[in-house]
């Protein structure tokens, strides 16, 4: 709380005092140039890919978030290194889509899976679908690099903190004139007679995802069907008319296989990572909570399903590609930035927890965002003031302004034409909505470019000011995924061995050597 926050002006002092001394940036400087001249390109190919999603996670965001990151660990925070920080290749990506300026992520999504810029609304169609138009449907798809990896053999996974049917995870394997049509019950008659199928629906027919894991339950069930955590809810029940259980047809779906379905936390934590070769986890009837309101007893974080995800991928010796969504929008939408920076973070130790689990040398890793937001920190604020906190100066209407604050959205309140006087009011509480200048329901999504960090083989690939759809053909060209047939190399023989072995040869050589001359 805002207590704790009194003691930080001593600890800065200690901590500023060696950057008072040009010998500290010059050393820093110097290690950092050292590194960038040894860093040489892995032109070999991807055995895995993992491509990590910050919805609405613009630049502005990714810097609170570092710094946000590093007071919660007790520093000033600016000088924080977040796990993606540490990513040596580094790109733009221009996130317009084919009829909107600033995009939304159905059309981002679309991109970035499918590498074809498409209309808003409408996910895994190229631009000649028509939003809500059924009949445009037919023809127009456009596949996904997870759903190519797969019929290359690869093991494919989902992993978000919405519901697995959401615009982001959707392109990867729907294709849908509108991106809101999650089950049966969300589409028009005339849009099922023409043909039309709803998302949940594709999940489980379109392509077999070995890894599914977030929210969405009530779209995967008959109607009425009680949830098993909310068993008394009206509004959380099963809701599709079609009578069918999807979660029985994804299980009944490889018989061959050992398939796993958990909604719960415990469920989740007994799977047996070795055993299982295929797992559902559904932990919310829609989206999953916010990290600041999660249940930690009943829900896994971004963190663990990353893992578990992970863990059950990489048994496949063709490699896998996966999906990590952090759905860092939503709190934006809301105009509490607590709820995105606290996202964010905990993206980053997604991120920082896969690298763990992978190698540089055989994963290509892929972090960016499908669009920003309107969202920006300022005012002149002192070396670390608390990211939630005041701006040292009143504003020249002689009243006090919050560092972060929004273009426009819900935190537009004025009080006889003035803005309200936040002096009454905690503005480090998790709720707090932080002021607009333009007034919303909902804030917007941002037009500037955001960033691609990437790392392993072929992450070179990212660099410059990209169009947003050509992270797909990136991936797919560094996994060997088609079209991309004409690939880079086989890596050679894992070195580890070769060294073992040659010293071994060596070893016996000489021994011959002794004994024999």
């Amino acid at each position: 709380g805002m207590d704790g926050l009194f003691v930080f002006p001593l600890f800065l002092c200690a901590e500023l005092e060696k950057e008072r001394d040009p010998a500290y940036w010059n050393a820093q400087a110097k290690e950092t140039l050292q590194a960038a001249l040894r860093l040489r390109p892995r032109v070999h190919r991807a055995k895995n890919i993992i491509l990590f999603l910050g919805d609405g996670m613009g630049v502005s965001t990714v810097s609170a978030a570092r710094i946000l990151r590093g007071q919660m660990e007790g520093r000033s925070g600016e000088e924080t290194v977040l796990a993606m920080d540490t990513f040596p290749y580094l790109a733009l990506s221009k996130t317009y889509s084919v009829d909107k300026q600033v995009a939304d992520s159905a059309s981002t999504a679309t991109a970035y899976h499918c590498g074809v810029k498409a209309n808003a609304k409408t996910v895994g169609l190229s631009a000649n679908a028509v939003a809500y138009e059924c009949n445009t449907t037919f023809g127009n798809e456009v596949y996904s690099v997870l759903h190519r990896a797969k019929a290359q053999g690869k093991s494919v996974g989902i992993v978000t903190t919405t519901r697995v049917q959401h615009a982001s995870p959707a392109a990867a394997y729907a294709h849908s004139v509108s991106r809101s049509w999650y089950s049966d019950a969300d589409i028009p008659s005339s849009a099922r007679r023409q043909g039309c199928v709803d998302i949940a629906t594709q999940l489980v027919t379109n392509v077999d995802i070995d890894v599914i894991l977030g929210g969405g339950r009530m779209y995967m069930t008959p109607k009425g069907t009680p949830d098993p955590e909310y068993p008394t809810s009206s509004s959380r029940k099963g809701d599709r008319k079609d009578k069918r259980n999807l979660i029985d047809v994804w299980m009944k779906a490889q018989q061959h296989k050992s398939s796993q379905y958990v909604w719960h936390r415990k469920q989740f934590d007994e799977i047996n990572v070795k055993t299982t070769d295929r797992l559902l986890g559904l932990f919310e009837p829609k989206d999953m909570r916010f990290e600041v309101f999660r249940n930690a007893t009943r829900d896994p974080s971004i963190v663990e399903m990353t893992e578990k995800a992970i863990q059950i991928l990489s048994k496949n010796p063709k490699g896998y590609f996966l999906f990590v969504e952090d759905e860092i929008d939503h709190g934006h939408h809301d105009g509490i930035a607590k709820l995105a920076l606290t996202e964010a973070v905990m993206f980053d130790r997604a991120v920082q927890r896969a690298s763990r689990l992978t190698r540089e040398s055989d994963t290509l890793t892929v972090v960016t965002a499908d669009h920003s937001h309107v969202f920006t920190f300022g005012g002149n604020t002192p070396r670390g003031n608390p990211i939630f906190g005041l701006a040292h100066k009143k504003a020249d209407d002689r009243m006090p302004f919050t560092s972060i604050l929004y273009a426009n959205g819900p935190g537009y309140v004025h009080v006889n034409g003035t803005r309200g006087n936040i002096t009454l009011v905690d503005y480090y509480d998790e709720e707090y909505m932080q002021q607009a200048a333009v007034p919303l329901d909902s804030e917007t999504h941002g037009g500037e470019d955001v960033a691609i960090y990437a790392k392993g083989p072929m992450a070179h690939l990212f660099h410059g000011v990209k169009e947003q759809n050509y992270i797909a053909h990136a991936m797919a060209y560094a996994a060997c995924i088609p079209p991309y047939t004409d690939c880079p190399p086989h890596p050679p023989a894992s070195t580890g061995h070769t060294h073992t072995l040659s010293g071994l040869l060596l070893c016996l050589a000489s021994l011959l050597w002794i004994l024999f001359r």
